[in-house]
């Protein structure tokens, strides 16, 4: 069996997944291979997964599963599946830093010390104590993010279509009430055709006036121009993201857009979560095995 790794996982995964077969990074391989481990950079559209003859099982070391067609995937009998647990402690700690950073200004501060200014009155801050924070999508990271608000004493909002109670946050029905209520609004949406540009012209609308926005979960999520136009008015109070469009980012207006703080996806990019994710792939492929015996 040949399992080929397309993408940068924990570097002692190859000798971990050798007792099942031979274990390569070659890319001119990947055709050959019974089983591919990708993350956010190899999209393994149907062109892909049709010239990987041999292949039965695609892993997405990660949560999102947007860069595999699991369509053309079903179509040719190949078994997707994805680390989801893995990534929970990793993309909810980023999140919540960069929720204090941006109304904190700590990047702001940080960049005017080093150019020799002394912003001290310049740059107002504000506190998370006593806030609200909307969270949209209340799976394993919205929940592990809604804990730690409750840790600085926020009032915490959940959207989530079939959550109906947690301890962790008070469900509102509404998306739109979420928008309305929150101080702070956390996305961590998956991308589908019905949540493609959800936060847009017209969502951004029922935005509470200077509301920051944060961004762990994908990039074509909002509408770029929009978020923009919202924070040139003072709409939004800041944008904090981690993901974009592609990876890098081609040309985006948000560069040009004030009160943004701005990471390369590194969301996922904990040492402990690739050991976590490696001994999900491990655990993954072994149970595969013993049942393809």
């Amino acid at each position: 069996m040949l399992i080929h790794i397309a993408d940068a996982f924990d570097k002692q995964l190859p000798k971990t997944l050798a007792k099942y077969g031979e274990v390569t990074d070659d890319p001119k391989r990947a055709a050959e291979a019974d089983i591919i481990l990708v993350r956010s950079k190899t999209k393994a559209d149907k062109g892909y997964l049709e010239a990987a003859k041999n292949l039965k099982l695609i892993i997405r070391g990660g949560v999102g599963m947007d860069s595999i067609d699991l369509k053309a995937a079903a179509e040719r009998g190949v078994k997707a599946m994805n680390t989801a647990d893995a990534s929970t402690v990793a993309v909810a700690e980023l999140a919540f830093a960069m929720m204090i950073a941006l109304p904190n200004k700590i990047a702001a501060a940080d960049k005017s010390m080093r150019e020799g200014k002394w912003l001290k009155k310049e740059l107002e801050r504000t506190e998370l104590h006593s806030k609200t924070l909307g969270i949209l999508g209340l799976g394993r990271i919205g929940l592990a993010l809604a804990a730690r608000a409750q840790a600085f004493r926020m009032r915490v909002l959940g959207w989530h279509p079939d959550v109906a109670f947690t301890d962790y946050a008070e469900i509102v029905d509404s998306f739109d009430e979420v928008l309305a209520k929150s101080d702070y609004i956390s996305m961590h949406m998956p991308l589908l055709d019905s949540t493609k540009g959800i936060i847009n012209k017209t969502t951004l609308a029922k935005f509470k006036e200077g509301a920051f926005l944060i961004n762990t979960a994908r990039g074509k999520l909002i509408n770029e121009e929009d978020v923009v136009a919202a924070l040139k008015s003072g709409k939004l109070g800041g944008y904090a993201t981690d993901v974009w469009n592609s990876d890098p980012p081609e040309k985006t207006p948000l560069m040009d857009a004030p009160n943004t703080l701005f990471l390369p996806h590194l969301g996922a990019s904990t040492k402990e979560n690739m050991t976590r994710i490696g001994i999900m792939v491990d655990r993954i492929i072994g149970e595969w095995v013993n049942t393809h015996k």
